[in-house]
């Protein structure tokens, strides 16, 4: 949501299951390390219509320990959320002033109708794309309480949020996106399905998840083909990859996949070495696409 000009060298991302930072390199070109801490079920509850963070201190706690490993003296972190914590839109408009002043509130009227909460009060982060006499928003939205939510949890403990990004945005910067990709990213409760085209975001839809890890493959190409259907129809080319990450199995959905399309279906997974891992456990890498996206993208 918000951004600074200068990106920083410290990423945290905050999941329902447990929190994930990283530090990069100063010319940021690679990882130096990374870290995780496990939160206790029933911490964070993800959404747009409630409190998202329901034990205050078990997440403070959580992030204090993650950033503590990594930062070294830096204090500027990118925040990465769960994506049903922040909508993201997808809007035309003929003609919307230059002027962020000016152009902010054409677009807050826009979403008005489609939004179950206050437009007018809520967070809102935009970037467009001009031409072909039209002008296409990529609209990032969030009540104001609940942004306020996780970016007083970093600065509680002494860091401050550059930049808060939803996960599945922040992960699109580990693909290219020049040609039309998909990346399916599944989590604990959502399944989030994003289509990029000439460097430009061109769907996304989170679905609800109810079966958790034990989501099938059959159900997660279910929830896919429709999409993959939609873009095709709509912007008349053909899904050239498709990227998978989170808990989504891959070798499962993958065939399917590539059954249904013909395209080669990979995992969403940074390269990352044991040593950079400073936690302890095995995390993996497909855990790490949103960091690394944020930080190196």
């Amino acid at each position: 949501m918000s951004q600074n000009a200068t990106r920083p060298r410290l990423a945290c991302e905050i999941t329902p299951d447990g929190v994930i930072a990283a530090r990069a390199s100063e010319k940021m070109s690679r990882v130096e390390v990374f870290t995780n801490r496990r939160l206790a079920p029933g911490t964070l509850a993800p959404g747009l219509n409630n409190p998202n963070v329901l034990d205050a201190r078990s997440l403070r706690t959580a992030i204090a320990s993650a950033l503590a490993a990594v930062s070294g003296k830096t204090r500027d972190v990118i925040v990465i959320v769960p994506d049903v914590a922040i909508r993201v839109l997808l809007l035309d408009f003929e003609s919307l002033p230059t002027k962020p002043e000016e152009a902010a509130p054409v677009i807050r009227f826009r979403l008005k109708k489609s939004l179950p909460f206050d437009v007018d009060q809520a967070v809102l982060s935009y970037e467009t794309t001009r031409g072909n006499g039209s002008v296409r928003v990529v609209a990032a939205i969030s009540p104001r309480s609940i942004i306020e939510e996780y970016e007083a949890a970093f600065r509680d403990v002494g860091y401050s949020p550059g930049a808060l990004l939803p996960s599945s945005l922040a992960a699109l910067g580990l693909v290219e996106g020049d040609r039309p990709t998909l990346m399916l990213k599944v989590d604990a409760t959502n399944i989030t399905i994003t289509v990029a085209e000439h460097q430009e975001l061109r769907l996304i839809r989170i679905l609800d998840n109810p079966h958790g890890a034990d989501v099938s493959a059959a159900e997660l190409a279910e929830a896919v083909l429709p999409s993959i259907v939609f873009f095709e129809d709509t912007f008349g080319a053909k899904i050239e990859n498709i990227y998978i990450g989170g808990i989504a199995p891959l070798q499962e959905v993958g065939p399917l996949l590539h059954q249904h399309t013909g395209t080669h279906v990979r995992e969403l997974s940074p390269e990352l070495s044991p040593e950079q891992n400073l936690s302890g456990e095995n995390i993996r890498a497909s855990a790490m696409a949103a960091i690394v996206g944020a930080l190196l993208g």
